[in-house]
């Protein structure tokens, strides 16, 4: 066998490794990739790596000679991204199942820092921002994807109101809470000077995610996985199960007035740099 074989897709286990990149994830990865640095003999970083996308992309991308050193602590994705590195004969990932907040890479070691998404789960992004640069080179580039802050607003906005409808303008507070963790392209900026780096080039865009109507959108598995237990949590716990059900009515009914039900989903990418070592 060699390197340019053709793909098996009957192959025992290949449906289980095939397509497996959440949509979610797809339309930041591209931002990301359509920027990032490709060559051989990097040192890449990727942190929040999850399944591994970006990791089995830059691992391919960048020849064998690259080294990708995938950093997270979900162990679930960590073991499905050791199937697909083997699945892939790729030998050139180093994978490191912890959090990246104690990250214990050699200082200045790394060429390139990534992470698609990763700062909306990090639980100190400021400790992981601040580990990243001191493994980074001087002259190391970081490259970042978030969701920005009006994240889903249709949504909100008739969360905001069932809440009223229901008698619990108590809980608005925390539903902005929850809304107001989405970062600005000026608090994203902010949190990653804080760690050293300069930011040089901020890409924005957006895109839609469109459903028939609420009862289709709160059923959306990955819509289950990544949001409905924070929408839950701005709820009075006692009126959680009442919520739900009004909160689907209601965006049954902006579905129906629309013809769907369409969720705006605001985005960026962040290219910064580590400051090359000072002159004598």
């Amino acid at each position: 066998m060699t390197d340019l074989d053709d793909v098996d897709a009957t192959a025992a286990g290949f449906g289980d490794l095939y397509d497996e990149l959440p949509l979610w994830s797809a339309p930041f990865g591209l931002m990301l990739l359509d920027r990032v640095p490709v060559a051989r003999g990097l040192t890449i970083l990727d942190v929040g790596a999850g399944t591994g996308f970006l990791t089995v992309e830059l691992a391919q991308r960048c020849g064998p000679d690259a080294r990708i050193i995938a950093v997270d602590p979900w162990p679930a994705a960590m073991r499905r991204l050791r199937r697909k590195l083997e699945h892939l004969r790729l030998d050139n990932v180093v994978l490191l199942e912890q959090d990246a907040a104690s990250l214990a890479l050699p200082e200045a070691s790394v060429d390139v820092v990534v992470s698609n998404l990763g700062v909306n789960n990090f639980e100190n992004a400021g400790a992981v921002l601040g580990a990243c640069y001191r493994a980074a080179k001087p002259g190391a580039r970081l490259l970042l994807t978030t969701n920005l802050a009006g994240h889903m607003a249709e949504l909100y906005e008739v969360y905001r109101a069932t809440l009223v409808e229901l008698g619990q303008s108590d809980r608005l507070a925390a539903l902005e809470a929850h809304v107001e963790r989405r970062g600005t392209v000026d608090s994203i900026t902010q949190l990653l000077g804080r760690a050293g780096f300069e930011v040089v080039d901020v890409v924005t865009g957006s895109f839609r995610m469109r459903f028939a109507d609420g009862t289709a959108l709160l059923r959306h598995y990955f819509v289950r996985l990544g949001f409905v237990a924070g929408w839950k949590a701005v709820a009075a716990p006692a009126m959680v199960e009442e919520t739900f059900a009004a909160l689907e009515r209601n965006l049954d009914a902006v579905a129906t007035a629309r013809g769907e039900l369409a969720l705006t989903i605001p985005m960026a990418c962040f290219e910064a740099r580590k400051a090359t070592a000072a002159g004598p």
